[in-house]
């Protein structure tokens, strides 16, 4: 059933394309594009992640594209100015980018700078602190080495066997989803009797894939990056007690500001979808003095304040689809249903 909502989304995409309503029906001040990985192809048969990494070689097709399209380039700044003043001719694009991946150093960075394009970075900062768990990374380790995975969830132990990627890609999908709705110091706890049942040096891989505060200092010295916080430990904020997801917020903004030396002003909310933040994290993110707060909810930025600020829609682009013309219908806002007004993102 997934995959024919997908092939019926990806229809109605090309559809739109063909029959001229992303020219005819574009809307909007512009969008926000999110992106996790920039990381060249990698071989191999399970990789779950790979659905959210694009080539560093399409990162430079896409920016080529927007510019043909005759989009303005902004910071999250600007952004804030263009979704509460008068719309303005030409619409805009800003490029987002989730986590503290040591990728966007490595691989798009170079991309980003040879197009002088403004971009922003969201940094979990006990990642960079190398206390960063990410623990999608010890689940898609352990699950590519085993074909029999025994694991405790809640009181009881389940035991698994998978011996193909589909197989394999269904138990990813199935732990991921579950991991995502524990409370983080029973995510925690999972997945370290997971990852010590199998070996898996979870601090060290998590380690590896981040940057450090050396990386992120090189990206805040160029005037073209903002630096946004997306909390301490990147936890699913409805997870947890309003208190201490107030603090994951307020606390993450402090490191940050005391490491750049500088103020942070955008936040994006972990994870990002509906599941995972709620209406009070909203009005958290007003009182924790961000100007703007990033969703994964799909969608574009309309102007006249008619989109709110701390729950701004971003368009996920990511390694299942490779489309040009997919990106410029998404872009459009053709592709999206008319704004609610203001204060009503969260309803």
């Amino acid at each position: 059933m997934a995959s024919d909502d997908r092939w019926l989304e990806r229809l109605r995409f090309e559809l739109a394309w063909f029959t001229g309503q992303a020219a005819l029906r574009s809307r909007g001040a512009g969008a926000i594009l999110r992106f996790e990985r920039v990381r060249p192809r990698q071989r191999g048969g399970f990789q779950p992640l790979r659905a959210s990494a694009i080539t560093p070689q399409f990162l430079d097709r896409a920016i080529r594209a927007l510019k043909r399209w005759d989009y303005g380039f902004i910071g999250m700044d600007e952004v804030c100015r263009r979704a509460v003043t008068l719309p303005e001719q030409q619409r805009f694009v800003a490029l987002t980018f989730d986590g503290a991946a040591k990728d966007l150093i490595d691989f798009a960075y170079p991309v980003l700078a040879h197009h002088a394009v403004p971009f922003a970075i969201y940094v979990p900062t006990a990642f960079p602190d190398g206390v960063g768990q990410a623990w999608w990374l010890g689940l898609e380790q352990v699950i590519a080495r085993e074909s029999r995975i025994s694991l405790m969830m809640g009181e009881k132990e389940q035991r698994f066997v998978v011996t193909d990627s589909a197989e394999k890609q269904a138990l990813f999908s199935h732990l991921e989803s579950w991991l995502r709705s524990l409370s983080p110091a029973d995510l925690s706890a999972a997945i370290a009797d997971l990852c010590t049942r199998y070996r898996i040096d979870l601090a060290a891989l998590s380690r590896e894939a981040s940057m450090n505060w050396e990386d992120l200092a090189k990206l805040a010295a160029d005037p073209l990056v903002t630096i946004g916080s997306a909390t301490v430990n990147y936890p699913v904020l409805a997870n947890m007690k309003d208190a201490a997801a107030l603090r994951e917020m307020t606390m993450g903004k402090a490191v940050a500001e005391s490491a750049f030396r500088r103020e942070v002003g955008h936040f994006a909310f972990p994870f990002g979808d509906r599941a995972s933040f709620r209406r009070s994290h909203v009005m958290m993110a007003e009182a924790a003095g961000f100007a703007s707060a990033v969703s994964t909810i799909s969608g574009i930025v309309d102007a006249e304040g008619r989109t709110n600020l701390r729950a701004l829609p971003r368009i996920s682009w990511d390694g299942r689809v490779r489309s040009l013309r997919m990106l410029r219908v998404l872009v459009s806002g053709a592709a999206f249903a008319p704004v609610k007004p203001t204060g009503s993102a969260m309803s």
